[in-house]
């Protein structure tokens, strides 16, 4: 759908609506502001904790985003009209994902930016869950920059207590990467292997009660281990 004029500026109200509440009602921090690209394809990665995330990187991510969410929150003509002014676009989940897949390469070779959230649906105990290889088919598919941002704390932060300040919200914007070309049609292994990639890249960006199963090893300080860390060279 074209970008009209009014619809950049019902997205920037929106966007400074949205600062105002979590900056207002909560503490919002944002690293790394600098690292999302000012032009091209952008695919933007995150983990995914609660129906807060699209908004809270609306409001904070420097450029229009592009969110895919199913086609049965499009059935009221209020929140429809709603969702297509904020960049929603609507797709059939009992349909094919070649659709989505379809839908997202079109957005990409229109130099859009796509909010994908490789788990595919919110995890339930608020940690990292195993990513789905069709984040990174796109990304390869498309060649498009990928953009990887850790969120903290948008879970504790439900509509029904915003009047009930201080929860700290993190939005951490790592540094951008690209998916090495392969020629041929990737394999599902090939695929899994570079959405777990995708998916290190935002662990790296979380604290390590989030990393679920992208928990990165602990590394032990020698200057500060103790006498339980101290190991003894392996000399052969």
């Amino acid at each position: 759908m074209p970008r009209g004029k009014s619809v950049s500026l019902i997205y920037s109200m929106g966007k400074m609506l949205g600062r105002f509440c979590f900056g207002g009602f909560g503490k919002l921090d944002v690293t790394g502001p600098e690292c999302v690209p000012p032009f091209g394809p952008v695919i933007l990665i995150a983990n995914h904790l609660s129906i807060n995330d699209p908004p809270v990187l609306v409001a904070t991510i420097n450029r229009q985003l592009n969110f895919i969410a199913k086609q049965e929150l499009f059935r009221n003509p209020v929140s429809r009209a709603i969702l297509t002014r904020f960049g929603v676009h609507p797709f059939d989940r009992s349909g094919r994902a070649v659709d989505i897949i379809k839908l997202t390469l079109r957005l990409l070779a229109q130099d859009e930016t796509v909010v994908l959230f490789p788990e595919g649906t919110r995890s339930p105990d608020h940690t990292m869950q195993k990513g789905l290889p069709g984040a990174a088919y796109i990304a390869m598919k498309s060649q498009a920059t990928i953009l990887p941002v850790g969120l903290v704390g948008t879970e504790n932060f439900p509509s029904w207590r915003m009047a009930v300040p201080l929860c700290r919200i993190g939005v951490n914007i790592g540094q951008p990467f690209s998916l090495p070309l392969i020629e041929g049609r990737p394999n599902h292994e090939v695929l899994q292997s570079m959405a777990d990639m995708m998916m290190s890249r935002i662990a790296a960006l979380l604290p390590k009660k989030y990393q679920g199963v992208y928990a990165l090893p602990s590394v032990v300080d020698p200057e500060s281990a103790g006498p339980e860390d101290a190991r003894e060279p392996v000399t052969g």
